[in-house]
């Protein structure tokens, strides 16, 4: 297992034990994020897709144009394509966005039901996501994570950046070798994923940001003697 050292009490703990440590200072600082903030499964996974690239308000008002038009639905969407982008303008990059709602519309269409589609054995439903066009590996594990509710990790830039002030690790990994450095070393538990990815989003709006702000950070404890940039 590869272990970090870091200062705390002069001592050096195992990763399981540094990446637990870090999630509980988060949780104690922040308190639980309630995430995903969506009023059904299926809210959660059109945003999975509307957030690509862009912050939440956009996404709320997109989402909130959609429900407005009566249009939050597969049907309502495969047969709106055409007023789609205008009603999703607010996320950027809305033509684009627009083809990947459908081409995850069109997929989840061949099932029964939404449900029947998120009951799908984990990899066999990561599987069908990844092999849509246009849907990516963060968003694809947030559709597990947060509709399914799967223990999967999603890996995402605050979770780089986080980590590689840490020197959890060096900065060129992949999305996979990240999800599997906290999986292997983490319960593989919904909430805790759940509420980690949350926290980690929280701390790089406020603190971990491009620019690190210090002062108040809940992690600094963690960030003596490492090299921040």
């Amino acid at each position: 297992m590869r272990t970090v050292s870091y200062r705390k009490e002069s001592e050096d703990l195992s990763l399981r034990t540094f990446l637990l440590d870090i999630y509980s200072t988060l949780y104690k600082t922040f308190g639980p994020q309630n995430w995903w903030p969506a009023e059904s499964k299926f809210e959660i996974v059109v945003g999975a897709v509307l957030t690509q690239n862009t912050n939440w308000k956009n996404v709320e008002r997109a989402i909130a144009n959609l429900k407005r038009e009566g249009v939050l639905s597969v049907e309502g969407i495969l047969e709106n394509r055409s007023r789609l982008p205008e009603l999703i303008r607010s996320v950027g990059y809305y033509r684009v966005k627009t083809e990947r709602l459908v081409n995850l519309m069109n997929k989840i269409r061949e099932y029964s039901s939404l449900e029947e589609f998120l009951s799908l054995p984990m990899r066999r439903l990561r599987e069908e996501l990844l092999g849509i066009k246009g849907i990516g590996k963060e968003t694809a594990d947030s559709i597990i994570l947060y509709a399914g509710k799967y223990p999967i990790f999603v890996v995402d830039a605050y979770t780089r950046r986080l980590f590689s002030r840490l020197g959890i690790i060096r900065g060129d990994e992949t999305y996979d070798e990240i999800q599997r450095i906290v999986m292997d070393n983490t319960p593989n538990d919904e909430y805790l994923y759940n509420e980690f990815h949350a926290l980690i989003v929280e701390l790089g709006k406020r603190y971990c940001r491009k620019r690190p702000l210090h002062t108040g950070c809940p992690l600094n404890k963690f960030c003596e003697g490492v090299d921040n940039e």
